[in-house]
């Protein structure tokens, strides 16, 4: 997770909202992504998005079962639907995102066999995100 948030820390130093993901098997990171939306001009260039698919091209394959995605905030319902199809292994969330996360449409949006956890480096993640935006609305 300390990953993610590092770079979640790029997304912020590039104007982005500071999202970070990386995909991992066993102890080896596989696929890194953070926010690129504004950069790319791409709706779907989310952390999670760009973090999956440099996954999958390294492993070759669409599915992603043995792997566990780091994240710093909760996943939105698109990339919730893209970690559904990679049946990804596990899933680890830093913050909560309160306003557009997966969750308010329950676990079941995630693959039955995905594992959930949450709360890893939350208040450090959170920090990020509450700085950016007063930066944004001043």
């Amino acid at each position: 997770m300390a990953e993610a948030l590092r770079l979640a820390q790029v997304a912020y130093d590039e104007g982005e909202i500071p999202v970070g993901a990386v995909v991992v098997i066993g102890e080896r990171i596989i696929g890194k992504g953070y926010n690129q939306t504004e950069k790319l001009n791409d709706v779907t260039a989310h952390a999670e998005m760009i973090a999956i698919t440099a996954a999958s091209d390294h492993l070759g394959s669409k599915y992603l079962q043995d792997c566990t995605l780091y994240v710093t905030l909760e996943p939105c319902v698109m990339c919730a639907g893209a970690l559904y199809w990679t049946q990804m292994k596990r899933v680890v969330l830093g913050a909560m995102d309160e306003k557009r996360g997966f969750s308010k449409l329950g676990k079941g949006i995630l693959h039955p066999k995905t594992k959930l956890s949450s709360g890893i480096l939350a208040a450090e993640s959170q920090e990020l995100l509450v700085k950016f935006f007063r930066q944004l609305r001043t």
